[in-house]
């Protein structure tokens, strides 16, 4: 580990680039970023970057417009385009890669116009999965100052709620591509249903949550200490999620797991094969 408390190192990793812009999710790691590199370095010399598809769903795209208002960011939403891509609709185990192709493709004239370096929020704790997007953002010149500072995602959130920041405890929120199994096409309306079914079940109170999709089931995930409001509250759910588009719903038992179609084989009914 470096010398330095956490807040000193990302300080410090930060400041050497000079002038950075943070791809900003509104996750508690990009947050984090975009907070620190605002303070160390002005916002004028900090462009916070939201990338906008259907992959996002659209709370997440208010929430980050609230954070830059609220932390004085300089901020911007751009649109991308990954469903034009071929590589990225047809969703092999690269589609990741294909994604953060798009999105560097749009951050790097943004960067160059501000003579500056993209950095992403990925922390230690990625670095141990299989993440081929950070392959091809470290292609096309992306930092990681989380990653250079040491700090890992129980440090990132530590350090979040010593800064008094909101989204220390925020849940992780992958994009909706992430809920549709490897080699299953992803197309806007199954990207639009899945929106609407996990919109639906925030409105029920369920903040951490996954709609998995397998055509017309959908296989949802909660952190097991929801599963019994879960049962309690099963007509709003099934009602929320068949609004959505589905016809069948199910309730995965064994709880929440990010990345979990990644690192199991699915068939199009949920089940393992």
């Amino acid at each position: 580990m470096k010398p330095g408390t956490a807040l000193e190192r990302l300080e410090a990793a930060i400041g050497r680039l000079g002038s950075v812009v943070v791809a900003f999710s509104g996750g508690a790691d990009s947050a984090l970023v975009a907070k620190v590199a605002t303070d160390v370095l002005g916002p004028n010399r900090v462009l916070c970057v939201t990338a906008v598809s259907a992959s996002l769903a659209p709370e997440e795209r208010s929430a980050c417009a609230e954070l830059a208002g609220e932390w004085g960011l300089r901020w911007m939403a751009v649109e991308t385009n990954q469903l034009d891509d071929p590589d990225y609709a047809r969703n092999d185990s690269d589609r990741c890669y294909h994604c953060k192709r798009e999105l560097m493709e749009v951050l790097s004239p943004l960067a160059a116009s501000e003579a500056a370096t993209v950095v992403l929020g990925v922390n230690l704790d990625d670095l141990d999965d299989v993440r081929p997007g950070q392959r091809a953002a470290a292609e096309a010149g992306a930092a990681f100052p989380l990653v250079e500072a040491g700090l890992d995602k129980d440090a990132v959130r530590a350090l979040s709620q010593t800064l008094g920041l909101r989204t220390w405890d925020k849940p992780a929120a992958a994009c909706l591509a992430s809920r549709v199994p490897h080699g299953t096409p992803v197309t806007f309306g199954i990207l639009g249903r899945v929106a609407a079914a996990e919109s639906g079940l925030r409105n029920l109170g369920f903040a951490a949550m996954r709609v998995r999709h397998y055509g017309e089931l959908a296989r949802i995930e909660l952190p097991v200490d929801d599963l019994v409001r879960a049962i309690e509250h099963r007509d709003e759910i099934v009602t929320a999620v068949r609004s959505a588009g589905y016809g069948y719903v199910t309730l995965d038992l064994e709880g929440l797991r990010s990345g979990n179609l990644a690192r199991s084989a699915l068939d199009a009914t949920g089940f393992k094969r």
